[in-house]
């Protein structure tokens, strides 16, 4: 289906890109090893859910600071290089963690050290990426280049934990470690490949703290970077309650363990259609629209799955919420990378992807409080019903949003 079906047009005409998405595709195969495989050493070491909500949290924290570390140094520094420091120095991270695995007593205190600096080293790699992919496609091309990074995001997100599960199940947590190293040290070669990507510096940039606060007021007052990220705001946390899904399904769809399986899968396996028949991205005259579309969408489908009165029609609208949620990553990507000045697009990207970092984990913990005292299918109703009336309120209220286009 022409026009429908992911455009691989990127792929095609930039050399450079089919690098950038090689080498991303072989670096999130060994990252979703490493995530699955740091929470089974954890618990296997302490015995501890506790424990393994801490390390999460730790590398959660650490990954928010990285990220706007990494805005700033995208911005000042020329991007190839801070790629492959990036990159490089999480080849270190992973190589610790596999030694510390294999010894006769790994210490838990260097696991956490490890998942702390991996969420940094993380931060500064995904917004220096997020900066170079305007400079290696063409400009009508930003939105086909983000639903190809969106679908390897949702493939690593489908495929990974069960492998990693079978990895850690058969040759252990070291074999897991191990293999995302090397995978890491693929990336870092095949990116060596990329051409030099010098940074645009602004006034700001070398005051770190000042240099965010230009990026911050830039965003504020341009109507459609200050749209996108309120709608990736509205989502993120009122409409990905994950946290009360083990409650839908156990208490409010009368199922079980793999009823609530059913359910984190679900979004997954929508936003991986999703991206998969994207095509049209990034040919629609009226990208703006499309995404007050895809919020209102996303939204609305959460709200019917916390209505619904079995799993089938559940798992349909949960489908729909993580198409919509996709739809509106692919158009947020482009619509920044559009929009926003080289020399602030590192500083501005950081800000969009703590959004969509942050926002899920104080939802889930928004969705969670609210089940609490009102049940989780209220709880899940009411969250996105005011998503879906926030960004209808962004959009009556931000034309230049509206009337967004994919470039200036």
């Amino acid at each position: 289906m022409p026009g429908v079906v992911l455009d691989l047009g990127p792929l095609r005409s930039s050399r450079s890109f089919r690098v950038l998405f090689a080498s991303r595709v072989v670096a999130l195969v060994g990252v979703s090893l490493t995530l699955v495989a740091l929470s089974v050493q954890v618990y296997g070491l302490t015995g501890s859910s506790l424990a393994v909500g801490t390390v999460n949290a730790v590398a959660g924290t650490t990954l928010v600071a990285g990220t706007l570390l990494g805005g700033v140094l995208a911005d000042r520094l020329e991007r190839r290089a801070l790629l492959l420091i990036a990159r490089g120095a999480a080849a270190g991270v992973f190589a610790a963690l596999a030694l510390n695995a294999a010894a006769d007593r790994p210490s838990l205190l260097a696991v956490y050290i490890c998942a702390a600096a991996l969420g940094v080293v993380d931060g500064v790699g995904e917004t220096a990426l997020v900066t170079v992919t305007p400079e290696l496609v063409r400009a009508d091309q930003l939105a086909a280049a983000g639903a190809l990074t969106a679908i390897t995001t949702q493939l690593a997100t489908m495929l990974g934990p069960s492998a990693a599960g079978l990895i850690v199940a058969g040759p252990g947590v070291v074999v897991c470690y191990a293999a995302t190293c090397a995978a890491t040290v693929a990336q870092v070669v095949l990116m060596l490949w990329l051409p030099r990507l010098p940074a645009a510096v602004g006034q700001e940039a070398g005051r770190p703290l000042r240099a965010l606060g230009e990026a911050w007021r830039f965003a504020r007052r341009h109507r459609v970077i200050a749209g996108l990220l309120l709608v990736e705001l509205c989502g993120g946390l009122l409409a990905l309650p994950y946290a009360v899904f083990p409650a839908m399904g156990e208490r409010v769809l009368a199922g079980d363990a793999r009823t609530v399986g059913l359910l984190y899968s679900a979004p997954a396996v929508g936003a991986f259609l999703g991206a998969l028949f994207s095509g049209w991205a990034g040919r629609i005259r009226r990208p703006g629209w499309a995404l007050i579309a895809a919020g209102l969408l996303w939204g609305a489908a959460m709200a019917g799955f916390g209505a619904s009165p079995n799993l089938a029609a559940a798992l349909v609208l949960l489908g729909l919420a993580g198409m919509a949620m996709v739809t509106a990553e692919i158009l947020q990507r482009a619509l920044l990378q559009g929009h926003t000045p080289s020399a602030l697009l590192g500083r501005v990207s950081s800000f969009w992807l703590v959004l969509a970092t942050a926002g899920p984990a104080a939802g889930g913990a928004l969705a969670g409080g609210l089940a609490q005292a009102l049940g989780p299918a209220i709880a899940v109703v009411v969250g996105g019903l005011v998503c879906t009336t926030a960004v209808a309120v962004i959009a009556a209220a931000l034309p230049g949003l509206r009337r967004a286009e994919l470039t200036p």
